[in-house]
């Protein structure tokens, strides 16, 4: 499964895609486990100044494979997918998301992390985690709220809506919105590099004083999401919505993940 996270370096920018396009950039344990190795390294390495995440020209990721999730799912707080979010949340690295169609689930909450958001119009962005018999994760229940209030944050969490890339420009979970996949793609690298004509360390200690007041109250967010969300996998709701994503998944097509 690592082969299914691409790997590009160059110019002191490392660019990470999801490569899964036949499953719609599902992800699973070993992909979040290759994820965050990847971004715990580049935090080490000094020739990675920037880091790039996307998943192609159609798919940012369906979240989680739903197969892999409910025969592995996360049982404890090191578990692959918290280890990622640990790794994106401590990056000390610029972090640009390039998100081209849609991003599900984890596939938003991870937006919420990055330094900037390019998405194409016909991006989907939809965290359906109360639908599911979950409850929001990655932060999302703190920082959604402050992003975009208590009754549009509520729309997504509480109802599931979904938002398309120029809602989401509207209403400031992402920068801009492109036509198509190409002129997103370059958009993130155009800023890449705008990133690496500044003085490094300046940008270091600006970045750093623009997340350090919420951290320690993201991470105790962090540890009490998770901890339910393992939580609420055990119960008769979550357990029903599930296998009946499942159920329909197969019964149209191999799962593809989804969600949550």
């Amino acid at each position: 499964m690592t082969d299914l996270i691409k790997q590009e370096h160059h110019d002191g920018v490392l660019t990470l895609t999801i490569d899964r396009p036949d499953k719609l950039n599902a992800l699973t344990n070993a992909m979040y486990t290759r994820l965050a190795d990847l971004l715990f390294a580049a935090d080490e390495d000094e020739a990675v100044r920037v880091v790039i995440l996307t998943g192609g020209p159609n798919c940012f990721t369906s979240g989680n494979d739903l197969v892999d999730f409910l025969q592995e799912p996360p049982t404890h707080l090191d578990s692959p997918a918290f280890r990622l979010m640990r790794a994106v949340t401590h990056l000390q690295k610029p972090l640009i998301a390039a998100v081209c169609g849609a991003a599900i689930g984890i596939g938003t909450t991870l937006l919420l992390h990055c330094d900037q958001v390019l998405v194409t119009r016909n991006a989907k962005l939809r965290m359906p985690f109360v639908n599911l018999g979950l409850c929001p994760e990655f932060g999302a229940s703190l920082l959604l709220p402050r992003l975009l209030g208590q009754a549009r944050a509520a729309r997504l969490l509480l109802l599931g809506e979904s938002l398309n890339g120029d809602d989401a420009v509207a209403w400031g979970l992402a920068n801009q919105a492109f036509d198509d996949a190409a002129q997103c793609l370059e958009a993130a690298n155009e800023i890449a590099r705008r990133l690496l004509a500044l003085p490094r360390e300046s940008l270091r200690q600006s970045r750093q004083l623009m997340k350090q007041a919420g951290m320690a109250e993201l991470q105790a967010t962090l540890r009490e999401e998770n901890s339910l969300f393992i939580q609420r996998l055990n119960t008769d709701e979550a357990k029903t919505a599930l296998n009946a994503l499942l159920n329909r998944s197969t019964d149209k097509n191999p799962p593809k993940g989804n969600q949550p």
